[in-house]
């Protein structure tokens, strides 16, 4: 197989909730972007096609979300810093679960959407730059830090 090839290719993400009209508008205001025009509410399922990333699907399951999840997404801003995203993402409906921001700033902020699915707030790539700016310069308090999503320089 070439060595830029993979075996598999990943294939939508996918949530399982109770309302996939609902979990979906909410991630539509996370990723802006819009809803697709044939998903209605009661739909058995709903697609969202953000810019860049993966497609996101949500399928309607009789059971609530019991335990942490294993797996999720990690979220790094594009336009805006890392704290600048976690309050707007408040602002829509996620609720706060914990932060792991060190005393260097490196580190993420776990949030949670309206039926309890964790994800994490990354730093965005021009916070990492400019961390790895400060450090590679010496400036006091600045180190590399390589935090989960994060590579280091």
């Amino acid at each position: 197989m070439p060595a830029d090839r993979s075996p598999s290719r990943s294939a939508p993400a996918g949530f399982d909730c109770h309302d996939t009209y609902a979990l979906a508008g909410f991630w539509a205001e996370v990723f802006e972007c819009p809803l697709q025009p044939d998903d209605f509410p009661g739909d058995p399922e709903a697609m969202l096609l953000p810019a860049g990333g993966p497609e996101v699907l949500f399928l309607a399951v009789p059971e609530g979300k019991t335990v942490k999840n294993r797996l999720h997404l990690d979220l790094e801003p594009t336009d805006r810093t890392r704290d600048e995203e976690v309050r707007r993402l408040l602002g829509i409906g996620a609720r706060h679960v914990t932060d792991h921001i060190r005393p260097t700033g490196a580190g993420w902020v776990v949030l949670a959407d309206p039926e309890g699915n964790e994800f994490c707030v990354l730093r965005s790539a021009a916070e990492k730059a400019a961390a790895r700016s400060a450090a590679e310069q010496g400036q006091p308090g600045s180190r590399p830090v390589v935090t989960v999503g994060e590579t280091p320089a």
